[in-house]
């Protein structure tokens, strides 16, 4: 997200009503993206399931407005602006968000985790094996240069891979492609030679002759990691605790339906996303050991941490738990 548009919003939130408030028996606009990483949303609209939850918390009436947007700077600047009360994305937005409204009204924190998935980066380029194996010939695309998880991911990697030096090395060589053009990219014979992105796009490239996985965003961090969470402003949750509470019971609930029948599940997303995924893969791609669809944050110490090391934000936390409400406090997170 922009650092301008950032403090631009925080400073105005200080100096106006407090942004993003509805009544209890009023209305919430929640926005997520297009991806599997975000079916729990998709089941929580069809289902009415944050509307039933407020109301076995006595707030009648309650009103859900879902929107899609493409990533999470546009869903910084939505919540700050006051469109939207929830916001769902990847971590590092999240970490960002609270960094810079940290003390303010605004106050900025995560509700829950939504899942725990490994983003994959695939190449065409049979002559790419490793990080150090890119040049100048080759383009990665990713949902946005610098921003996105994905592009954080891949500092980290380079990082890790070729050291602290190198670490924004690979920048260089990225573009900004939403999943779906990322991949006609990756699969039309363009300049893009490799794609970062996140399910079912990934599967759906790995099953085209000639693709291959060169980085799995688990390997990055050594362990299962949380990819997507849902976060909100403290003065939203100040004001409007039973909404926030029946959001998390609202996610529980779409995340148990995923757990307890991923067929069902699938068909569900195949439904409602319309990507062109089929309900066979998707099914796949949920019974997979490495996928986990969890409101327990999981790693996100270690994205905040890079981030502070980097000066991407202007101090590490001290726990996982300072980034997110008392809400999954007694979870087992990291």
């Amino acid at each position: 997200m922009r650092r301008r548009d950032v403090l631009a919003g925080a400073a105005a939130l200080l100096a106006s009503p407090v942004p993003g408030r509805a009544e209890e028996a009023g209305a919430v606009a929640i926005a997520r993206q297009p991806s599997l990483g975000h079916l729990p949303l998709m089941l929580m609209e069809e289902q009415g399931l944050l509307q039933k939850a407020a109301m076995a918390r006595g707030v009648a009436g309650l009103q859900a407005r879902y929107l899609t947007l493409a990533g999470g700077a546009a869903m910084n600047d939505a919540l700050l602006s006051g469109q939207i009360q929830f916001a769902a994305g990847g971590v590092p937005p999240l970490v960002l968000l609270w960094s810079k409204t940290e003390g303010t009204a605004m106050a900025v924190k995560g509700v829950a985790a939504m899942n725990s998935m490994p983003l994959l980066m695939n190449t065409s380029n049979p002559k790419v094996r490793t990080l150090a194996d890119f040049t100048d010939r080759d383009k990665i695309a990713l949902p946005a240069v610098k921003v996105s998880v994905q592009a954080m991911f891949l500092q980290m990697a380079a990082e890790k891979e070729l050291g602290a030096a190198c670490r924004n090395d690979l920048d260089r060589l990225t573009v900004t492609l939403s999943h779906p053009d990322g991949m006609a990219a990756l699969l039309g014979g363009t300049e893009v030679t490799a794609h970062f992105t996140a399910a079912p796009i990934q599967e759906l490239e790995l099953r085209r002759p000639g693709i291959r996985t060169v980085l799995n965003s688990f390997d990055v961090l050594g362990e299962p990691s949380t990819f997507n969470v849902v976060w909100t402003s403290g003065s939203f949750a100040s004001v409007s605790p039973r909404v926030v509470a029946a959001f998390g019971a609202a996610l529980d609930e779409a995340l148990a339906a995923i757990a307890a029948d991923p067929p069902e599940a699938a068909r569900a997303y195949v439904r409602l996303a319309r990507d062109g995924s089929d309900a066979g893969l998707i099914t796949e791609i949920l019974n997979d050991p490495q996928v986990s669809f969890t409101a327990t944050p999981r790693a996100v110490g270690k994205v905040a941490a890079f981030m502070a090391r980097t000066g991407t934000i202007r101090r590490r936390p001290e726990s996982w738990k300072d980034l997110f409400l008392a809400g999954v406090h007694a979870r087992d997170g990291s």
